[in-house]
């Protein structure tokens, strides 16, 4: 059923007329003055139509001589917001016990002593359809509120999908750190770095950045926005590091991974972060539904649009009936299985909607329990090729500077003092806003680099005091800080900073603030704080 046509049915007068001719006569007088009636033959009839949709109902005292239990029991069962209007045509004295029990069991009831007027008839019945009409208000409010209500369980929904989502992508990159670490301590101090696990490190410390990135963004992430930048990927590569990402799940379960890859370029426009998401989240999904000692096999493919990419398992497969909602979020479709490892079945619907951000698509087959399962990705190709991209730039050395550096982080404080040392600065690094005024006279830094989430005094209270009392007033003030929204640098400005860094801060543009000539800051008419 329309809406119009249920807003139709809630609007009309039902009418039990004591004979046809009173019906005609009474639908005539109040259709004439804009009433929309119809015409029942009888009380049981009526019940039937109040279950459709009535504004108010007009019965004659006779008819309630065949009883209105039916009636009574319909009108007993209104939602809570209903309370409808009955018009009764009594006789002359209206005291009949027909009349008294309806009274007594029908609720809002109205007695119309005949012979009526019409224009006392027109009258009763508008003042019934605006009581009515107040009722429906009533349930447009209630209508509202509760989807008010279920708009506040969604955004509940989202918010703790979005801490779940952020959880479990947060410890994929870690796994590597943490291996990497582990490898640097075996090699000492006595042998050079491997390349490749600098590499590794880099690649999942960019991963980290990322993902805190969107956190900055938690109102476009719990929107189901996720941004990707857009530029020439090498699909191959993007594989082998999602590989590398879900290898030590692989190798915990003693699974065979089987990579066919195309010995030529595969161009894509994507994010290779994203994208290796995509794939690192489709090869764990492999790995936690296979057996021990299983198999995965890895294949990539052009064909004349698209770069395809097949993710076989010979797990615990899917039956058909689930096929469709396997990408729903925290889905697992059987959890009591013995390979499925719990987790949040979030992976899936992550790499559905970065394929779909990426243009692409994403499709699960199975020929069902324990037969496996396939998922294939769908990407467009670009004739594009990648940029040239150094994601560590030699750092030039620094001319002559003395650099203060705050921050309670002690690892953070000495790992950076020890590089700008490195660079040739004459570096000092204390770990509190107390510290710093102390040392800042004797010390006279050129350039002040300052934590602003500082225990006691806060970076904004620190950069102050020495914009108002300190010898190094005029020294060069850059915020390091977590917090990069808008009304984060208005506050750094207002403070006295100059320049405004979002943790970690890109050592490149760092460096080259710092080489930049050091101005009389007093003096400047167009200085503004910055952010980078």
């Amino acid at each position: 059923m329309t809406n119009d046509e249920q807003t139709r049915r809630d609007q009309r007068l039902l009418v039990v007329p004591p004979t046809a001719k009173d019906g005609a006569l009474t639908r005539e007088w109040l259709s004439a003055a804009g009433i929309a009636t119809e015409l029942v033959p009888t009380l049981e009839a009526i019940t039937q139509e109040i279950i459709k949709g009535a504004a108010a109902i007009l019965i004659p005292e006779e008819a309630l001589a065949g009883g209105t239990v039916s009636l009574s029991d319909v009108l007993g069962h209104q939602p809570p917001w209903s309370d409808l209007p009955v018009l009764v045509l009594t006789r002359p004295g209206a005291d009949s016990a027909d009349v008294t029990h309806a009274i007594q069991v029908l609720g809002n009831v109205t007695l119309i002593e005949r012979p009526v007027r019409v224009a006392t008839l027109v009258s009763a019945v508008r003042t019934a359809l605006r009581a009515r009409e107040r009722q429906y208000q009533i349930r447009a409010y209630l209508a509202e509120r509760v989807r008010a209500e279920a708009a506040l369980r969604d955004a509940d929904r989202r918010k703790d999908e979005f801490l779940a989502t952020l959880g479990h992508e947060l410890r994929n990159p870690l796994s590597p750190l943490l291996t990497s670490l582990h490898l640097l301590k075996v090699a000492g101090t006595t042998k050079p770095i491997p390349p490749r696990t600098l590499a590794v490190m880099q690649r999942q410390v960019n991963h980290l950045i990322r993902l805190v990135d969107d956190l900055l963004e938690v109102s476009r992430i719990t929107r189901g926005v996720i941004d990707v930048s857009m530029e020439p990927v090498e699909l191959v590569s993007v594989l082998a590091a999602a590989i590398e990402n879900s290898r030590v799940l692989v190798d915990a379960s003693r699974q065979e991974l089987i990579a066919d890859l195309s010995n030529e370029p595969i161009m894509i426009k994507g994010d290779a972060v994203r994208l290796t998401q995509l794939f690192s989240n489709l090869i764990n999904n492999a790995a936690k539904y296979s057996e021990v000692g299983g198999h995965i096999w890895i294949a990539a493919h052009r064909n004349a649009q698209h770069a395809v990419v097949t993710i076989r398992d010979d797990g615990i497969g899917i039956a058909p009936e689930h096929l469709a909602s396997v990408f729903d979020m925290f889905t697992q479709v059987n959890r009591s299985a013995r390979r499925a490892q719990g987790g949040l079945g979030i992976g899936l619907t992550l790499a559905r909607s970065l394929a779909a951000a990426h243009g692409g698509s994403l499709t699960a087959m199975s020929d069902g329990p324990g037969r496996g399962s396939t998922f294939e990705v769908r990407l467009p190709l670009t004739a594009d090729q990648p940029l040239d991209e150094d994601p560590l730039p030699d750092l030039k050395k620094l001319p002559s500077r003395r650099v203060l550096v705050v921050d309670d982080n002690h690892d953070a404080a000495e790992t950076l003092g020890t590089l700008l040392s490195a660079l040739g600065a004459t570096v000092c690094t204390v770990h509190s806003g107390t510290e710093a005024l102390n040392i800042i006279d004797n010390f006279g830094p050129d350039v002040v680099l300052l934590d602003i989430g500082m225990p006691g005094m806060d970076g904004y209270e620190v950069a102050r005091r020495i914009r108002a009392t300190s010898s190094a007033a005029n020294a060069m003030l850059i915020a390091l800080t977590g917090w990069g929204q808008e009304e984060d640098i208005q506050r750094a400005e207002v403070a006295g900073f100059d320049y405004h860094l979002v943790k970690p801060p890109d050592m490149d543009k760092l460096s080259q603030l710092m080489s930049s000539p050091l101005r009389h800051r007093r003096n400047e008419e167009d200085h503004g704080t910055g952010v980078v």
